[in-house]
């Protein structure tokens, strides 16, 4: 029997990742076995009956978790009481859209969900933007909420982290539960930087593990134009290959991001993007990705990494995107 109860908000709920998201989540493997949960399923007027259909199935597996599923339009209904929200829906830049312009559909609907969630959510609330851009979503739906702890707001790069590991293990032919300490370093775009330097297989170092398969030369090679460009731009090869967007990879990372926070990083540390504390050069208040831990329910970002002159190049090139992204939505008004 369940010991405690929680709201589980997800917006785009009728879309392609929070369909694949919410079996997962009702099963128990967001929160753990000892928690219920109630869900609530936020989606736009037109994508309503998508988000019906699937609170029928959901009702139809008989989850001994689910105690209930509500659908709405209606931001502050969706936001009451949220434990965990994940903010999954966004707009995808459309043909002929303008960078401006994406900037300013998706503040749309951020902001609104931030002032929903500063209204309504509970004092535990924590929030993962999954919707890209979604450092700087993350960012709006923030400024919105000013009574919420900043540190409340997060953006999804375990997706990133995840498909680090998973490159890292191909190459090396080694399972994934022996890599530790691969970290995602900046914007969840081309940018990004995943930095393996101090990312251990089997307890003994990456890059010293690539060098003796590949030789010294070939493994800078590797790492600087196979690995770190494939990681970053993993999302577009998917969508040539499959024809679509990531799904079920991006709710996977969703829901680890979320299970780690709640529970605690255990087998070293992993990656996710939150409000800076000055870090590492990085703005502070800037959303941007860390190598981080979670500790008693809070994320905190790795000390002490000594980063050479290619590490911070990336790093900067990343922060510098995503200065540029605050600096347009401030413009636009959507920073407050």
């Amino acid at each position: 029997m369940a010991n405690s109860l929680a709201t589980v908000t997800i917006t785009g709920a009728g879309g392609q990742i929070g369909y694949a998201l919410l079996f997962r989540i009702a099963s128990g493997q967001l929160l753990g076995p000892d928690t219920a949960v109630r869900l609530r399923l936020l989606e736009i007027p037109q994508g309503l009956r998508s988000a019906e259909g699937a609170a029928l199935e959901l009702q139809d597996s008989a989850f001994p978790l689910l105690q209930s599923v509500d659908v709405t339009d209606d931001a502050a209904s969706a936001f009451d009481g949220a434990n965990v929200g994940l903010l999954v829906g966004s707009r995808p830049r459309g043909p002929g859209m303008e960078r401006g312009d994406l900037l300013a559909a998706n503040g749309a609907i951020f902001a609104p969900q931030g002032a929903a969630i500063n209204a309504g959510a509970a004092d535990d609330v924590r929030i993962v933007v999954v919707g890209n851009p979604a450092n700087t979503n993350a960012s709006i739906a923030s400024a919105h909420a000013p009574d919420v702890p900043c540190e409340r707001f997060t953006a999804l790069t375990r997706l990133d982290h995840n498909r680090a590991l998973g490159q890292l293990s191909e190459a090396l032919h080694t399972p994934v539960s022996q890599l530790r300490d691969v970290s995602i370093w900046g914007n969840h775009s081309a940018t990004q930087f995943p930095d393996i330097a101090h990312a251990t297989a089997g307890g003994r170092p990456v890059v010293e593990l690539l060098e003796e398969q590949l030789g010294a030369d070939a493994a800078r090679e590797w790492i600087r134009d196979v690995f770190i460009p494939r990681v970053a731009k993993r999302g577009a090869e998917i969508i040539e290959v499959r024809g679509s967007s990531s799904v079920a990879s991006a709710a996977n990372a969703t829901i680890d991001h979320v299970s780690d926070w709640v529970s605690g990083t255990t087998h070293g540390w992993t990656s996710a993007a939150l409000p800076s504390d000055g870090s590492y050069g990085v703005p502070e208040g800037l959303v941007s990705s860390f190598p981080v831990e979670s500790i008693d329910g809070q994320w905190r970002i790795v000390q002490g990494l000594e980063l050479d002159a290619f590490a911070r190049e990336r790093i900067d090139a990343s922060v510098a995107e995503l200065i540029e992204e605050r600096e347009a939505v401030r413009t636009l008004g959507l920073l407050g």
